[in-house]
């Protein structure tokens, strides 16, 4: 099914009062365009609740509570709701959160235990899509058990709740704060009724974040009596007893009687809690708070302008923006507050925030590049968030989540986005000691790291310690270990890059040296990346195709993928692979190899396939622009336009793969634009295959850069000339210094490839 929004416009207030046409500009209502649930079925793990950007708070139905494609709590297919949380994952392929549940009730009010293996609570609700709504900043539904509509808004650290009751003696909610998902393991939970209004609580669990605080604050508009129930209970009979803690809240309602519920939430304590209320939603002003967080979207959404008559891609376009806004997550309360990655509370500046939520083997590819362009100032923001991480925990984080390293995933690639920002020219902050905990990250030493010892071979895995000392990861030393090598020669040569610009020679001689790491790996006779091992044999068998996920040479991925994440330099794999043209046939081969996999265990992360190219997963995402390197740009411009056309739909599975936290669809944003930074911390784009007639994209100093395309349709894919600010030019690349200049790009398109003879 289908979910296209309406596409509406309004003129500013002003207009509309005084009447002055061509006195006041017009402002487009972006928001309108957003479809919400794109993503929320087949794997994309996004949610629909209301959010603002980068809000610390995430109310969101949960629709299910364990598996994967619980991550985010919400799963288009389902059709009963277990209620309402405030913290959620966008497109995650682990899960968590899933805090502070609260859910209407009219009549009894069960809770009882429903099996281990239940995705609903007893006291869960169907619903139909047909009553339910998803705007950026608001949602809605109605419980069909409850005859209860449910409504959402946010500000950044706070929601409020509208719950339209019936007329009912036996009214009320459950606050569940036992709940969480995936059935996390809840080690201190504490549940507190204050007053006839109002709540607070707190808990710590474990689960991907091994030490997860969350603090709340409730205020109700309405007095309640109460029940708190505390005793154990086991999910199947016989089985563990977990503890328990929830509160039965009960009331009288007329007809139509409008319940109000304020609720904050700090990683702090239960006062930072209630601050974040009293500090963002004074009043029981429903309406004026979703009107705050539309107008917050708006000027999120406002950053770039597109033009086209496809309403579909027009959807898909905004909705891809709005869920690279999703996060990372403000972390810092209103009184300044945060927790760190010491666990401890720290005070901080309200005016320099801390975030959470970097899910930086995914984001360092579209979505800190994308930033650099349409945020550059908050896209510091992050880096200042990472580099005060590495001092108060002793490390870069790989995959950073409420205050913890859970060592997910691979790499160093901190380092990738401090030197892609290093070399755009934006430098607010501490750039000698970012340098230094990139070299940090790079180097074998578990010394100093607060982190759980179970996270602690992941977050400094012995693949590092064999890359320095003998120039090699062997396969039967480290799991993964062509993917992590590959990763740290491209991160050693952003680290290189740093080193030069600071002048720190030894340093750059050495790191440039490892970011040629990746030639141990090429396998002459096969002509794949491949599994060596610490005798210098090659891992046998051997078969390009298998996969078994998280256990073998690769990340998520196979030979085919992996043996392409060579970014940096490109040339030089050319000449790895036996020159151009062997080069351009090996690539061919990728995007037409059968699709299947083989092994135990296939990743099931590998999705979005084009032959053997899988655009579901990361590796994948800088492929299809390597023939701008070799002289076939119409190659690039066919697969792009294949990517853009067949695995990005206006629809609930209109995700080939995991959200990823904004990176799908910032590769979305950037390609249908019509370019892709390959390399970040080399300051240059690919051109691809724009897929709007005109994107201006509106930078932070009142310049704009403008991609136009002459002639452009569906069958018109090839770019048959580049002008840049009237400029032809040669090559299908130009630098991100001519968008910070603001300007012209000029893409004449044709139905024929321009072929070079």
């Amino acid at each position: 099914m289908k979910k296209n929004m309406k596409i509406n416009s309004m003129l500013m207030g002003g207009l509309l009062a005084l009447g002055l046409y061509g006195c006041t500009p017009e402002v487009q209502d972006y928001s309108s365009y957003v479809n919400p649930f794109i993503g929320t079925g087949g794997h994309g793990h996004t949610y629909p609740g209301a959010v603002v950007p980068n809000g610390m708070i995430q109310p969101s139905p949960d629709t299910r509570i364990y598996q994967w494609d619980a991550c985010s709590g919400y799963y288009y297919a389902d059709s009963t709701i277990n209620g309402f949380s405030h913290t959620h994952l966008s497109g995650t392929g682990c899960g968590d959160y899933g805090d502070v549940l609260l859910m209407p009730t009219v009549g009894r009010q069960d809770y009882h235990p429903m099996g281990e293996e239940s995705q609903q609570m007893a006291y869960a609700s169907a619903f139909s899509h047909d009553n339910e709504t998803a705007q950026p900043g608001y949602y809605s539904v109605f419980l069909d058990r409850y005859k209860v509509k449910a409504e959402l808004t946010a500000t950044r650290r706070a929601a409020i709740h509208r719950y339209t009751f019936p007329k009912a003696e036996d009214a009320g909610f459950i606050l569940d704060l036992d709940y969480s998902l995936q059935r996390q393991t809840n080690e201190e939970m504490e549940l507190e009724v204050i007053s006839d209004t109002e709540i607070r609580g707190r808990k710590k669990t474990v689960y991907w974040a091994f030490d997860q605080y969350i603090n709340f604050y409730a205020k109700f508009s309405k007095p309640f009596t109460y029940t708190l129930v505390t005793d154990s209970m086991a999910l199947d009979e016989g089985g563990p007893l977990l503890p328990t803690a929830k509160a039965l809240l009960q009331f009288q309602t007329t007809d139509n009687e409008q319940v109000f519920v304020k609720v904050g939430v700090s990683a702090v304590d239960m006062d930072g809690a209630r601050k974040n209320v009293e500090a963002e939603i004074p009043a029981w002003d429903f309406d004026g708070v979703r009107s705050a967080a539309r107008e917050s979207w708006n000027d999120y959404l406002s950053k770039i302008e597109i033009e086209t008559t496809d309403a579909d891609q027009r959807t898909m376009f905004y909705t891809a923006l709005y869920h690279t806004g999703v996060q990372p997550n403000l972390f810092t309360d209103a009184d300044g507050r945060y927790l760190g990655m010491d666990l401890k509370p720290h005070q901080g500046s309200v005016e320099n925030p801390v975030y959470t939520v970097f899910s930086l083997w995914d984001t360092f590819r579209a979505y800190h590049p994308l930033m650099t362009i349409i945020d550059p100032d908050l896209n510091q923001a992050f880096i200042r968030s990472l580099i005060l991480k590495q001092r108060e925990g002793g490390i870069f984080p790989m995959w950073e989540l409420a205050g913890n390293y859970t060592g997910t995933m691979i790499g160093y690639h901190a380092a990738s986005i401090i030197a892609d920002a290093y070399t755009k020219g934006y430098r607010d902050f501490d750039v000698e000691d970012a340098y230094k905990a990139c070299i940090r990250a790079a180097e074998y030493d578990t010394t100093g790291i607060q982190c759980p010892p179970l996270v602690l071979p992941h977050l400094m895995p012995q693949a590092k310690f064999w890359k320095n000392k003998i120039g090699y990861v062997p396969c039967d030393k480290d799991n993964e270990s062509v993917a992590k090598a590959l990763e740290y020669a491209y991160d050693d040569w952003c680290i290189s890059v740093l080193a030069e610009a600071l002048g720190d020679r030894p340093n750059q001689e050495k790191y440039a040296a490892f970011a040629k790491g990746y030639q141990v790996y090429f396998d002459a006779s096969t002509r794949f990346m491949r599994g060596l091992d610490s005798e210098g044999n090659w891992r046998t068998p051997f078969n390009p195709r298998s996969s078994n996920h998280r256990n073998d040479d690769y990340c998520e991925g196979t030979a085919w993928q992996w043996t392409w994440f060579v970014p940096h330099d490109v040339d030089g794999l050319v000449k790895l692979m036996g020159g151009r043209e062997a080069f351009i046939g090996k690539l061919d081969s990728l995007f037409i190899a059968p699709s299947a996999m083989e092994g135990e265990s296939v990743s099931v992360d590998i999705s979005g396939l084009i032959g053997q190219y899988a655009h579901g997963n990361e590796p994948s995402h800088h492929i299809a622009h390597l023939y701008n390197y070799v002289g076939q740009p119409w190659r690039t411009q066919e697969l792009v336009d294949e990517v853009l056309h067949t695995l990005y739909f206006n629809d609930p599975d209109g995700l080939s793969g995991n959200e990823d936290c904004g990176q799908m669809s910032a590769w979305f944003i950037l390609n249908s634009m019509g370019f892709y930074q390959v390399c970040p911390g080399k300051p240059v784009y690919s051109i691809g295959r724009p897929l709007f007639n005109k994107a201006t994209i509106h930078l932070k100093d009142g310049k704009t850069f403008t991609i136009v395309a002459p002639g452009n349709s569906r069958e018109n894919k090839y770019v048959q000339k580049m002008l840049l600010n009237g400029r032809e030019l040669a090559t299908p690349f130009f630098n991100h210094q001519d968008i910070a200049d603001g300007g012209t790009l000029e893409l004449m398109m044709g139905d024929q490839p321009l072929i070079e003879k």
